[in-house]
């Protein structure tokens, strides 16, 4: 078996990132949507929950089947299957066809869970790690890059010209897969679809780590599209005015959390994994604090998003690494389990926060914030003393 070839990995990377950021573009994009199909500020977060939604569908629908087929076709077909839906949200004549389109965009996307597998089967075990690593800062990068480059499109343009944008490249990235990947693999073990997706589920009854940072990625996505969601809403209202470039760049403050994430996984494999969890969740939870100034600093919002997106990194990097080490061979089936939880904070997130947004303004978002944050900090400390139950328990003894 060969070794994997830096462009290979370079493709599978800029690939994910592609894929992701179609999930992202609409966040600063949220105000510009609303006054195109007449929809208030309570419900425009629909938009970002629908794609969470069809995101979660994916995760257990979609990823299941790189195990049971040709993984090639499956990246292609998906891939090709996202640019139309990119094209039915930038062709969308009213909101049912943009909610529509948002969905599927959403479910097709998981295809990022799928090309990070092939990358690591396609590795050599010597290089492996570098792989995945190199590939999985691909989505962290699209998801930075995704907000900021939609607001600044938004302002040449108008907000449909990203999603044009994004269906032309991510046809062309269609066509590169299919003549970059190889055409021939390793046959997939003998399974049945059900039996793939049961064992999803089977897997939380079995590791208690599994259900823990499951339930802390519900809580901590939840919390950041809680920030990410109505954040546009009152940067563009008076008196800031910003545009939606300006408020893209709010984007790459995230950048710290990129940063953060490879210490985080290196202290996770040293045994420290639990408390990283401990301090990210209290730097998630005192990043409120300026966050709740946004209206009177703009500095102070960049402080807190640089806090939040941190935090949050961490704990996700960590989550993914005492996650991986209870079931090695099924490393695919983990991530699914644990993105969906991921994803039903995201969209849980998302439509909480805008009715708050129109309920109680940004004071009422960040009490709603923190106080998902709170919850969060108090169920890691309630797991430290539940470190006793079942082989995935013993896991997260050993990873603490």
């Amino acid at each position: 078996m060969k070794p994997l070839n830096s462009g290979a990995v370079l493709l599978f990377s800029v690939a994910c990132g592609l894929a992701v950021g179609n999930v992202y573009y609409a966040q600063p994009l949220l105000d510009a949507m609303a006054e195109a199909f007449a929809l208030s500020p309570a419900t425009i977060g629909i938009v970002i929950t629908l794609t969470q939604i069809g995101y979660g569908v994916g995760l257990v629908l979609l990823v299941p089947l790189g195990d049971l087929l040709n993984r090639r076709r499956l990246i292609v077909t998906q891939t090709l299957l996202s640019a139309v839906a990119l094209l039915m949200i930038a062709l969308a004549p009213n909101s049912l066809w943009l909610l529509l389109g948002m969905t599927l965009t959403g479910l097709l996307a998981v295809v990022t869970q799928v090309l990070v597998a092939y990358a690591a089967t396609l590795a050599i075990p010597q290089q492996r790690g570098r792989v995945v690593g190199v590939v999985t800062s691909g989505i962290v990068v699209g998801i930075l890059l995704a907000r900021t480059v939609a607001g600044g499109m938004a302002d040449l343009a108008g907000w449909r010209a990203i999603y044009f944008l994004s269906a032309g490249l991510t046809l062309l990235m269609a066509l590169l897969l299919l003549r970059v990947l190889p055409k021939h693999e390793t046959p997939q073990p003998a399974s049945s679809y059900f039996a793939l997706i049961a064992s999803v589920f089977s897997l939380f009854k079995e590791e208690a780590v599994l259900r823990q940072r499951a339930l802390l990625a519900l809580l901590t996505f939840a919390s950041a599209m809680v920030l990410w969601t109505p954040m546009v809403l009152p940067l563009a209202a008076p008196p800031l005015s910003l545009s939606h470039s300006e408020i893209g760049l709010f984007g790459l403050a995230g950048a710290a959390g990129a940063l953060a994430a490879a210490r985080a996984g290196h202290l996770a494999d040293r045994g420290l994994g639990q408390w990283v969890s401990g301090l990210s969740l209290l730097l998630m939870l005192a990043s409120w604090l300026p966050i709740a100034l946004t209206q009177s600093s703009l500095w102070a919002l960049l402080l807190g998003v640089i806090t939040l997106d941190l935090g949050l990194q961490a704990i996700h990097v960590t989550s993914q690494s005492m996650i991986y080490s209870v079931r090695p061979e099924a490393q695919s089936r983990l991530t699914a389990g644990y993105m969906l939880f991921y994803s039903i904070g995201s969209a849980l997130g998302s439509i909480g926060s805008t009715a708050m947004y129109a309920w109680a303004g940004w004071l009422g978002v960040c009490l709603l914030g923190a106080g998902i944050n709170a919850i969060a900090l108090f169920y890691w400390w309630l797991t430290l003393s539940h470190r006793g139950e079942g082989a995935g328990s013993r896991s997260v003894a050993q990873q603490s």
